[in-house]
């Protein structure tokens, strides 16, 4: 227990008193005691997890992960290896070198909005995702909203009511539309249903509404920034082949942009 985080600490401790009880759901209000007791300052964080790297070995080991139920509630499921997805390599001739000149504000913000910020203003986003640096797709910023899900992973159903959504950039361009989510470092994995959430909120929204889209897509965005080389953005094109199955995510295409000051 010395070598956990405060964080590990307190999923471990509610994996194991899930056990015991034979019910894997929880809710926010146990979350808030054991995080109490553990001495983690921020209990809203605990089940927030990105990376399989996040949950401790007695999570991990077992084959269990945390899916998100909506209404201050979650469940360990044995699905770990359908919940998380290994970021492929990038090749060697996936990597672009990109002159562009540097703006004022490029670098005073560390945050997800700044990556996403620097790769649309750069024109990388266009590049990549629509292989046109003049195309001039509709930008949404949609922030947090609230939905109902169901869909499986693997051979687990889950229902999640009033579910939170966040995304953090939204792109529609003839017919396309692509939820971005980014992070300001390079991680070697991510928690799926960061993008398939909001892919199957658009999926059903417009399906329901009889509104025609032609597909609807996902794109991560990596960056990493060192002061002794070249900022780096790696971008991965996804697709759900199911809308219905989180476990059903198939690569389009990846590429690595090296970012060179004019």
């Amino acid at each position: 227990m010395n070598n956990l985080s405060k964080k590990q600490q307190v999923l471990d401790e509610l994996f194991k008193q899930c056990q015991q009880t034979g019910n894997m759901i929880f809710d926010n209000n146990l979350v808030k005691q054991i995080a109490q007791i553990s001495g983690f300052g921020n209990p809203f964080d605990v089940t927030k997890v990105d990376t399989r790297e996040t949950l401790p070995p007695s999570v991990t080991n077992a084959g269990y992960c945390v899916a998100h139920l909506g209404a201050g509630k979650h469940r360990f499921i044995p699905e770990l290896q359908h919940w998380f997805h290994d970021f492929e390599s990038i090749l060697d001739n996936e990597q672009v070198e990109w002159r562009y000149r540097k703006s004022l504000l490029n670098d005073l913000d560390r945050g997800e909005a700044s990556t996403l910020s620097l790769a649309l203003n750069q024109h990388v986003l266009h590049d990549f995702i629509y292989e046109d640096v003049v195309a001039s797709p509709k930008i949404y910023i949609p922030g947090r909203t609230r939905t109902d899900l169901s869909y499986w992973v693997g051979g687990t159903w889950l229902q999640a009511k009033d579910q939170q959504l966040e995304m953090d950039l939204v792109l529609e361009y003839q017919g396309t539309v692509t939820v971005l989510e980014a992070k300001n470092r390079f991680v070697s994995n991510f928690a799926v249903y960061q993008i398939f959430h909001p892919v199957k909120y658009y999926f059903d929204k417009t399906k329901k509404a009889n509104i025609n889209i032609a597909h609807i897509n996902a794109c991560y965005v990596l960056k990493q920034t060192s002061r002794k080389q070249a900022t780096r953005i790696r971008l991965y094109l996804y697709e759900f082949t199911d809308h219905d199955r989180l476990d059903s995510i198939r690569l389009v295409r990846k590429a690595e942009y090296i970012l060179r000051q004019r």
